[in-house]
């Protein structure tokens, strides 16, 4: 049985990328890490990436980056769960490291009232993610339902954060559900920017 905390609380600190990490992928990740926390103890460590890849117009950079800018299955970052975690469809998540990958919701009557938005991390056992590169997404539901044991592709939703500070945030979104918002620099060909992150760490709306 999944225990509901109560307090929840987040810090940067520097820990060390876990051995589960393919290389390829090590590389492309910060040093620094967020580490969620609850009454319990820590819920969940996230390894971002240095820099995010975007495509986008000088005009979208200036009116502030979106989900959108970011190419469909790009490697976000690295999340270690120390214990069994729910994710936003409450499916069970073994305690342990997964890639995330972002992805679009796709319009089904399943997936209708399921969420506020419609943008998503997949989980994928770290193990089998053997480089960053983009990939299919018929590849990426694969290799995400490895995380669930089924079909189903693990998922993480994913909050707007417009305008994120310089530190990470937690924030209430209502149901249980807390957002970590942090601040990510992206690569836009040889231009840099920043963009906001809002990763959900606890809830969902299926309760």
């Amino acid at each position: 049985m999944l225990c509901i905390a109560l307090m929840f609380a987040v810090e940067s600190a520097t820990v060390a990328v876990p051995d589960e990490v393919q290389g390829p992928i090590r590389v492309v990740l910060s040093d620094g890490a967020c580490r969620v926390r609850d009454d319990q103890g820590t819920v969940s460590t996230f390894w971002f990436r240095k820099e995010l890849p975007a495509t986008a117009t000088p005009e979208q950079i200036k009116n502030g980056l979106t989900y959108r800018e970011i190419a469909s299955t790009t490697l976000i970052g690295v999340v270690k769960f120390e214990r069994p975690w729910l994710d936003f469809r409450k499916q069970e998540i073994a305690a342990g490291v997964y890639t995330l990958r972002i992805a679009t919701q796709p319009p089904s009557a399943d997936h209708e009232g399921t969420a506020p938005t419609t943008d998503f991390c997949l989980l994928v056992p770290a193990a089998k993610d053997a480089k960053p590169d983009t990939m299919s997404m018929k590849a990426l539901v694969e290799l995400s339902g490895e995380s669930t044991g089924g079909t189903h592709p693990g998922v993480v939703l994913l909050f707007p954060n417009h305008k994120p500070d310089p530190a990470p945030k937690l924030a209430a979104k209502g149901k249980n559900v807390r957002v970590l918002n942090i601040k990510c620099p992206v690569k836009v060909g040889d231009a840099s920017a920043t963009m906001g992150l809002g990763v959900a760490v606890s809830g969902n709306y299926l309760e």
